[in-house]
């Protein structure tokens, strides 16, 4: 009973979280075509700083919407009853971990290893890695290869640039 209890308490803190990032978005997204029907520059600084808010607001709405399409991927795990599985390894995802990343699918381990490997990366990494996709021969006798999509995954965040 408490682990189903700790499911209801996690699902209405998503549901809670997903409903808070639409309507951010939606103001985001009004607030972008707002200030293009107002746009009347000053001066080329008054430009350079409205290109700036534009450029980080952009940012923050990318952060949001990804968080929200992580929500609805958790939200969708729990319907299915995979929630607090790995998607990695199949493991157990530690309570602790769910209490502070509610939207998380892996564990851990998984977790640090996924950033060990994304550390770094060039461009030559990254096409390396979508190389796999297109480099197994198609007459193998194998079946299909088995493809991680969270190696194909773009990090926006400043130290992934």
């Amino acid at each position: 009973m408490a682990r189903k209890d700790a499911l209801l308490r996690l699902t209405s803190r998503l549901i809670a979280r997903r409903d808070a990032l639409r309507k951010a978005l939606t103001g985001d997204i009004e607030g972008f075509r707002n200030y293009s029907d107002l746009s009347s520059v000053g001066d080329s600084i008054d430009a350079a700083v409205d290109s700036a808010n534009d450029e980080i607001s952009s940012q923050l709405a990318e952060i949001e919407s990804r968080e929200l399409g992580q929500i609805e991927h958790a939200l969708q795990r729990i319907a299915a009853g995979v929630y607090g599985r790995c998607e990695f390894c199949g493991g157990k995802i530690s309570e602790a971990r769910l209490n502070a990343l509610p939207y998380t699918n892996s564990c851990i381990d998984c977790q640090r290893e996924n950033e060990r490997l994304g550390q770094g990366r060039s461009m030559d990494a990254e096409s390396q890695r979508w190389a796999k996709v297109f480099s197994k021969p198609a007459d193998d006798g194998e079946g299909d290869a088995k493809i991680n999509l969270s190696d194909f995954e773009m990090d926006y965040s400043e130290s992934g640039r």
